[in-house]
């Protein structure tokens, strides 16, 4: 059972007197409630290993894909198998960080993984600031949380500009149009690169100039200059880039080949955001703790739960009973695409019957927890629920 205590001071005030009012993204504080998860420090820590064990696995999952040739069964657009295999083998093209989606933790039942949001994961300023906001707000001590994910990513960017001294630190940010969730999202990450001494700028992706022999550019509007960037973070899915743009694919392979700028996150990940990567993990490390059964088919005599190879926040999920027959479905875009199928496992519930997931970010180490709250099948618009570590 998860235990919540509710706290009577929302976290708005907070982070506008704090000035962090960028946190405050229109799409993001409806959302937030007053509610706080209560885990122990042991639970924390458990959340905390799980994820450092799950990434040391799926490198060794990414590594296993790209030796034998898998990532047609992945659901890789073939467009860009040349960057994915390029950013694997080059050290400086650092993971910046992700999320993962775990099941259990409370009354004794084991940490599950549900699945690692590799490439455009979001919830960080939920996270990062309004869960630790909210703490302060009611008088608490906020370093009652597992919460360094502001701190961590600075030191990512830290680490990012010093693995790569050869270029200038400054680094273009681009989200696409009319999703204010993600504006809100990258700008924390924005603060976090300003903090590790990056230049930083912030455009829509249709304002972005390619040029598959000089780089990436913005053209700033006051003299409408072009100004390069050697770094770009795109809050925007690789798979939508390879499969809906096959040219911007074609001219950012050219670029991180010849050096002309480190994009973020790297093409690799989409090794860990397709599904298939708990197929794969299954499969090299066959009844793990952390892991549930996981395969291309349906699962005999198993209740089990169907995803998408590609799809995102919780779209096409399929929960079936043992007998393979669909108990509850989530609508989504996704569904001509392949499948795998994981065991199913019961997400702990609070009194009022809502379950929770847990997300913990990484970010060349695990550095925050939160909850996702909702139904059956948490998709876009699931709450998020801070926590609050107690013994």
């Amino acid at each position: 059972m998860v235990n919540l205590k509710s706290l009577p001071n929302p976290p708005q005030a907070a982070l506008q007197k704090a000035g962090w009012d960028w946190a405050l993204g229109t799409d993001t504080a409806p959302y937030v409630v007053n509610d706080m998860v209560v885990v122990t420090a042991q639970q924390a820590e458990s959340y905390y290993e799980a994820a450092g064990t799950l990434y040391d696995m799926l490198i060794e999952a990414g590594q296993h894909a790209i030796d034998h040739n898998l990532l047609g069964k992945m659901g890789i657009p073939e467009n860009l198998a040349e960057l994915i295999r390029l950013s694997w083998n080059d050290d400086r093209q650092i993971h910046l960080y992700g999320r993962f989606d775990l099941a259990g933790g409370f009354d004794d039942e084991p940490v599950k993984l549900i699945e690692f949001n590799a490439d455009t994961a979001t919830c960080i300023p939920e996270t990062a600031v309004v869960q630790w906001a909210h703490l302060r707000m009611n008088g608490m001590d906020e370093s009652n949380q597992f919460n360094t994910l502001f701190e961590t990513l600075v030191g990512q960017f830290v680490y990012l500009k010093e693995q790569n001294a050869d270029l200038t630190p400054s680094m273009l940010f681009s989200t696409m149009r009319g999703y204010p969730e993600d504006d809100t999202n990258v700008a924390v990450l924005m603060e976090a690169a300003k903090e590790a001494g990056f230049d930083v700028e912030f455009t829509y992706i249709d304002d972005v100039e390619f040029s598959n022999g000089e780089g990436i550019f913005y053209q700033e509007p006051e003299h409408g200059h072009f100004v390069r960037f050697d770094y770009w973070f795109k809050l925007v899915p690789w798979e939508h880039i390879g499969a809906g743009e096959p040219e911007l694919a074609a001219m950012l392979t050219e670029i991180v080949k010849n050096r002309k700028a480190v994009i973020l996150n790297p093409a690799y990940t989409l090794l860990f955001q397709s599904k298939y990567i708990l197929n794969i993990l299954w499969e090299l490390y066959p009844y793990h703790p952390l892991l549930l059964e996981t395969g291309p088919h349906a699962l005999p005599g198993k209740k089990s739960v169907s995803k998408v190879l590609l799809g995102r926040e919780g779209a096409n999920v399929v929960i079936h009973d043992e007998n393979g027959t669909a108990l509850e479905a989530a609508a989504g875009e996704y569904d001509d695409q392949a499948r795998i199928f994981q065991e199913y496992t019961a997400l702990p519930t609070d009194a009022s019957g809502s379950t929770y997931q847990a997300g913990v970010f990484y970010a060349g180490e695990a550095c925050g927890l939160g909850f996702r709250r909702g139904g059956k099948i948490l998709d876009n618009t699931a709450q998020f629920v801070g926590h609050v570590v107690e013994d």
